[in-house]
């Protein structure tokens, strides 16, 4: 306890200055004007919130001299780790601590338990333990690592806790890389608010000076102070995002079974079959079936070929959302002939594509392939449906149906997943044989998705008028063709 009169050594976390207030400080003695809305084409996953960055707290500071409902202890698996951030709230808990930890009989990684603060100025204490990092097993702990963080903050919403302040979970010891660590406990930490903002009203993170660094450089790819600085991290935030919850997307989300134990993983499949089937064969049953092993052998080949193709597509995307989050878009991005509206009467994302907005002849198709990857990859985490409008289009704007074949090879198996509906706006007869031909002889699974909408009133039936920004020439031709139908719904004034 600090003696009488003595300033004390705790920290209110209610002085600390916020995520927000040195970097709204400096817009103003710059005097900048914000972005507006409407000139923001692309956003970012993680979109401008000012409400949530109000939460936020970056400290260069000790966690156990954090005044605040919780702090986190990283520690490990016996809760007895001897490292600087457990040492400093053991010192300032006081013995207690030691003897509440003993009864919690350890804690496994990923975890979070909690004990009260005794000595501290904090209320609790969560325990969490981070994981060992190996670069074989990188999956794991990315899993492991979310765990500890969403876990920690689940505690403190089922405690309605009012604040928390985070130590970085990842220690030295355990030799995970710093900056890997950062990207998964911001993306968490933001996730969580955006889900269950109202149950905390302040999150800290207690860094040291070396930690600072990265923090300073991450957050605001997580946690942009203005649409200005949204747009400046897009390109740099990296190319797993995790899933609604901030939790690591495995391709695979089965345990990986080696083929071939021992031998090295860029061996090629087809050698490795034949290793492994060289003993087929061998006893007298076998000898008499030899036809039934044939069999067995193309059954194989065929998983394995399967396998492998379904990772090589993987990282083949995965170089494409790369080079679409590093590459100057803006010249796509100007034509307007992909954007986000609202939802339709199932709650699902609406996407619009403007047929008559895409100047095939004149620009570079690759970019136009990169922009709708870097649009489409947050959207297409969840179930969404395409809105596109055939309105007045001519030969400049029409599609080929190779530059559609290569979107579809490209793109990840979630955007046919969760693609849900395509609505084929104001069609022509020859479009509609043209989309026939493609969904029948081109590609598979997509027929029954799409719908043909011969007047804005049909389409109004899927997705409300107020849901949907529309080119104001889509309105002029629905109304010259079908009739006025919905006057009064003002069309976007960027289009």
């Amino acid at each position: 306890m600090d003696p009488l009169g003595a300033p004390s050594q705790f920290v209110d976390v209610d002085s600390l200055p916020g995520w927000s207030d040195a970097y709204e400080a400096k817009q103003l003695d710059c005097h900048q004007s914000p972005v507006e809305k409407a000139q923001v084409d692309v956003r970012s996953p993680f979109p401008y919130r000012k409400d949530i960055n109000e939460k936020i707290i970056l400290w260069k500071g000790d966690v156990a001299l954090l005044n605040c409902t919780a702090i986190v202890n990283t520690s490990n698996e016996t809760l007895t780790d001897k490292n600087p951030v457990s040492e400093s709230i053991f010192m300032h808990a006081g013995p207690d601590l030691k003897d509440e930890l003993q009864k919690l009989k350890g804690c496994r990684t990923g975890e979070a338990k909690l004990t009260k603060g005794f000595n501290l100025a904090a209320r609790f204490i969560i325990h969490t333990v981070g994981p060992k990092y190996k670069s074989r097993y990188r999956t794991a702990a990315e899993s492991s690592l979310y765990s500890c963080y969403r876990n920690v903050l689940q505690l403190a919403k089922e405690q309605a806790m009012c604040s928390v302040g985070f130590c970085v979970i990842n220690t030295l010891k355990r030799c995970y890389p710093l900056e890997d660590a950062t990207h998964i406990a911001l993306r968490t930490v933001r996730r969580f608010l955006e889900i269950h903002g109202e149950t905390l009203e302040k999150v800290v993170f207690a860094v040291s000076e070396l930690e600072e660094v990265t923090y300073q450089k991450l957050l605001p790819l997580y946690f942009p102070r203005s649409l200005e600085e949204e747009i400046r991290s897009l390109p740099y935030l990296p190319a797993d995002i995790g899933n609604a919850e901030g939790e690591p997307v495995v391709p695979e989300r089965q345990i990986r079974i080696t083929e071939k134990p021992g031998v090295p993983d860029d061996a090629s499949d087809e050698e490795g079959l034949e290793a492994d089937l060289s003993f087929i064969g061998s006893h007298a049953f076998a000898r008499m079936e030899g036809d039934v092993d044939k069999q067995r052998r193309l059954i194989l080949q065929g998983q394995l070929s399967e396998a492998a193709l379904q990772k090589q597509h993987q990282r083949n995307y995965n170089r494409w959302l790369c080079q679409a989050r590093a590459e100057d878009l803006s010249d796509i991005a100007s034509l307007k002939a992909l954007y986000q509206t609202g939802v339709d009467n199932c709650g699902r994302t609406v996407m619009v594509v403007v047929g008559r907005n895409i100047p095939v002849t004149l620009i570079d198709m690759e970019k136009a392939l990169l922009y709708f990857i870097h649009v489409m990859d947050h959207i297409a985490v969840k179930e969404y449906v395409v809105v596109y409008f055939h309105t007045l289009t001519n030969y400049y704007n029409q599609l080929d149906s190779n530059f559609l074949k290569k979107l579809y090879d490209v793109v990840d198996a979630k955007y046919k997943r969760n693609l849900k509906a395509l609505y084929f706006v104001h069609p022509t007869f020859r479009s509609k044989v043209s989309a026939w031909f493609f969904t029948t002889f081109t590609v598979s699974g997509l027929k029954d998705k799409i719908h043909y909408v011969e007047s804005l009133q049909q389409l109004f039936t899927a997705i409300p008028p107020e849901q949907i920004d529309l080119p104001p020439f889509v309105l002029e031709y629905d109304a010259r063709e079908n009739g006025p139908y919905y006057s009064s719904y003002p069309p976007s004034p960027d289009l």
